[in-house]
């Protein structure tokens, strides 16, 4: 079993190995045709369940094989340029082989003396990001797993600054499309139940600064403490960036932690032509990016960024045999003092990678062309007497709903709709996402690949009327 371990008696081993890996997954990039087959759970359930892991099948060929029957044959593939859903983005080569590298040599970022110059390259593109973003001289971060991790961790930090006497007197105030991390978050920080004010949204779905700042003088006149605002640089479902300066303000006025999720919104830090939609974002006293979002990196790739490094001590706890206090005082930088996690992956390397390989202004160009591509998009659908489109696209996300003609019903046209998307995933044609306006159902277009075209998007659009309009038709015939 030893021949298995990877080390420099078995790299031969290693190369052939990955190598054959490789080639599959090349092939099947070179020859997918669709972004899905259609696979359901019960048909792919009892492929998995037959599998007995007891019994290997001792050979790397035959593993890929049954990996090509159970996994590469029926996976949801995020490079098609007909899958439309949720934020998941096309990856970049220099990325990809960053992961190869990492995966191998198995660096863990908690320690110094477990990842050395990893730990430099980790915070050499934390100060990268916070120097893009503007938060100053005395910022720093940490990668994470991912969004909801980053919000995580800032609202924490939010917490303890705070110094409540009561956590159930803390409020966190955020949009009414902000993530459901933020909510989540509150729960695991043990606030209270009425913890987080949701503020409402204009019409292009960005916080209304005047509702929020009615709510945080309501709370100071209760005796509630303002512990947070969230605001929010890309909302999930329609990619509306909140007014950053004027959220900003508010923050500077009641003395509360700005904190702006840009998970998705972070592209722009590397846009050509979109920077100043950010503007604002430097105020803020900790971000949120996920660059496998919008930098184009395999999942994952997240970092929280903080103005003020002296915050980050909320999260630093000292272990003897970890990272005792001493080293501190020895200038033995370790990561894990910044950090919720312990053992860590390297995945700064991916992003380093790339911006070693294609610059900064690679991605940027790539954020540009898929936020030119919603517009687009915009303009098929405003015009196309078949769909009602929520909003203008400040990113690169559409909302839309088919509204067929003659049908009025409010919750047939939802059912036409959820039959629509389920119908389409089912023929593996196209993947688009779905979500809720205004407690009606509607489609979303989630646009991260350069590739898709606006022939692309006008084609789903005739798919998605299609099995719409096949809904509505043997819903006629089942009603005569």
């Amino acid at each position: 079993m030893r021949s298995h371990l990877l080390n420099g008696l078995t790299a031969e081993h290693y190369r052939r190995s990955v190598t054959e890996g490789v080639e599959r997954v090349a092939a099947k990039l070179a020859t997918t045709e669709r972004p899905f087959t259609g696979v359901t759970v019960d048909d792919l359930t009892p492929r998995i369940d037959a599998v007995d892991l007891d019994r290997p099948l001792g050979d790397t060929a035959a593993v890929l094989d049954e990996l090509e029957e159970l996994y590469l044959r029926d996976a949801v593939y995020f490079h098609h340029p007909r899958y439309l859903a949720h934020l998941n983005c096309p990856v970049v080569i220099p990325a990809v082989l960053g992961e190869a590298v990492l995966s191998a040599v198995n660096s863990s970022l908690d320690t110094w003396d477990q990842s050395a110059g990893g730990t430099l390259i980790e915070r050499k593109l934390i100060d990268w990001t916070t120097e893009r973003i503007g938060l100053g001289e005395n910022a720093d971060g940490v990668f994470t797993s991912g969004g909801s991790q980053s919000n995580l961790q800032a609202l924490l930090l939010a917490r303890e600054e705070a110094k409540a006497e009561s956590l159930d007197k803390l409020r966190v105030f955020t949009s009414e499309v902000s993530h459901f991390s933020v909510k989540k978050s509150a729960k695991l920080l043990g606030l209270g139940p009425d913890a987080v004010v949701t503020i409402p949204v204009d019409h292009d779905k960005r916080m209304h600064t005047v509702a929020l700042a009615h709510e945080l003088e309501r709370a100071v006149q209760d005796g509630l403490v303002p512990m947070a605002v969230v605001a929010t640089a890309g909302t999930t479902d329609f990619g509306s960036i909140d007014p950053l300066p004027e959220i900003a303000e508010l923050c500077e006025q009641f003395g509360v932690w700005m904190h702006v999720d840009a998970a998705y919104g972070c592209g722009l830090l590397t846009s050509l032509k979109h920077r100043d939609r950010l503007n604002g974002i430097e105020r803020a006293d900790s971000v949120t990016v996920d660059y496998h979002k919008s930098f184009f990196q395999p999942v994952s790739s997240s970092a929280l960024l903080v103005r003020d490094v002296a915050t980050l001590r909320h999260a630093t706890y000292h272990a003897e045999y970890l990272n005792p206090r001493r080293m501190v005082q020895e200038r033995i930088p370790n990561q894990v003092d910044k950090s919720l996690q312990t053992t860590r992956r390297f995945d700064a390397l991916k992003l380093w990678m790339t911006l070693r390989v294609m610059g900064a202004d690679g991605i940027g160009e790539l954020f540009d062309e898929v936020c030119e591509l919603a517009r687009e998009g915009w303009k098929l659908l405003a015009t196309d007497p078949r769909y009602d489109v929520v909003v203008e696209p400040t990113l690169s996300t559409l909302v839309f709903r088919y509204i067929p003609s003659g049908v009025t019903d409010p919750a047939e046209i939802d059912r036409a709709n959820l039959y629509a998307r389920k119908a389409l995933f089912a023929s593996g044609d196209a993947v688009v996402a779905g979500t809720k306006v205004g407690g009606r159902h509607y489609l979303k277009f989630t646009l991260l690949n350069p590739e898709t075209t606006a022939a692309d998007i006008a084609a789903v659009l005739d798919l998605i009327a299609g099995h719409a309009e096949q809904y509505l038709g043997e819903s006629l015939d089942r009603a005569s």
